[in-house]
């Protein structure tokens, strides 16, 4: 479900999420400046799902949607080459993180996603798959490892199998890729998060801390959360969703509008004050 949101919103939007042509992304310096500014972001996805796209930056437009054939896409194909500079640089997070959706985190973040998803040291055996173990494993002997290098050291030889095993140490935060080859074949370089963000990973938070600033972090670029639309974007739960959006307004930081709607109490001029979400179907 999609609600109709007030122009001043969709507005506020397009400024802190680059959906207009004169802030469009076009470098990886721009990309990180981007990451930093919106706190976290997912790669691509375009405008039927909520939330900031490294994506939707790279075209600048609010309504961009992706074609069925990315390959031939030149935005879709700027947006992947980018990620690949941003992956080799190293300066923000990036993985497929909640349902497997693939984001990129600013530092600061990290300590808050890690305080929900991360899954650590002695969690391992009871949280991990035998097959997410035993990659792990050779990945902390060997520190950085090819796809196919550590598909064979592992044993994991079956590809969907080691696709899954993969899949699950990016979400539990443990595993990040670290550089991207073409040729002589497409691989990526696996290596361990904590040895490219130790201060951020290593961080204690509470369960509580990391959702309201989770929260805060998506109402300050959002400018107004609707019903769902958190939960959506970040794969909480809704009742952890509201957990966070509740605690800001606990401290002033939100005004609750509505069940579920929320809107920053200053940071927009209260422009949606009275407001009722109308709903229609996403397409």
């Amino acid at each position: 479900m999609k609600a109709q949101l007030p122009a001043e919103i969709d507005d506020y939007r397009d400024y802190h999420w680059r959906r207009e042509g004169t802030q469009q992304v076009e470098t990886a310096f721009d990309a990180e400046r981007f990451i930093e500014h919106v706190g976290f972001a997912a790669c691509l996805t375009d405008s039927r799902r909520p939330g900031p796209s490294l994506y939707v930056a790279v075209c600048g437009r609010r309504d961009a949607v992706l074609p069925r054939n990315v390959q031939k896409d030149p935005e879709a194909s700027s947006t992947w080459l980018l990620k690949d500079d941003l992956v080799k640089r190293g300066k923000v997070y990036y993985a497929k993180l909640a349902r497997g959706k693939a984001t990129f985190l600013a530092p600061r973040m990290i300590p808050y996603f890690h305080a929900i998803w991360g899954v650590r040291k002695a969690e391992e055996k009871t949280r991990l798959s035998k097959n997410a173990r035993a990659v792990l494993k050779v990945l902390r002997g060997e520190w950085e490892m090819a796809t196919s290098d550590l598909r064979d050291e592992s044993g994991v030889k079956d590809r969907a199998a080691f696709t899954r095993a993969m899949d699950e140490l990016q979400a539990a935060m443990i595993v990040v890729p670290s550089e991207v080859y073409y040729v002589p074949k497409f691989t990526y370089i696996w290596t361990l998060g904590v040895g490219k963000f130790p201060d951020q990973l290593l961080k204690r938070v509470n369960r509580e801390t990391a959702l309201r600033e989770i929260a805060r972090c998506f109402l300050a670029s959002a400018g107004m959360t609707v019903p769902g639309e958190l939960a959506r974007v970040t794969g909480l739960s809704r009742s952890d969703a509201g957990l966070g959006n509740h605690a800001l307004v606990d401290e002033g930081y939100a005004s609750r509008l509505a069940p579920g709607t929320y809107e920053l109490t200053n940071g927009v001029g209260r422009v949606a004050r009275g407001f009722q979400p109308s709903v229609t179907e996403d397409v």
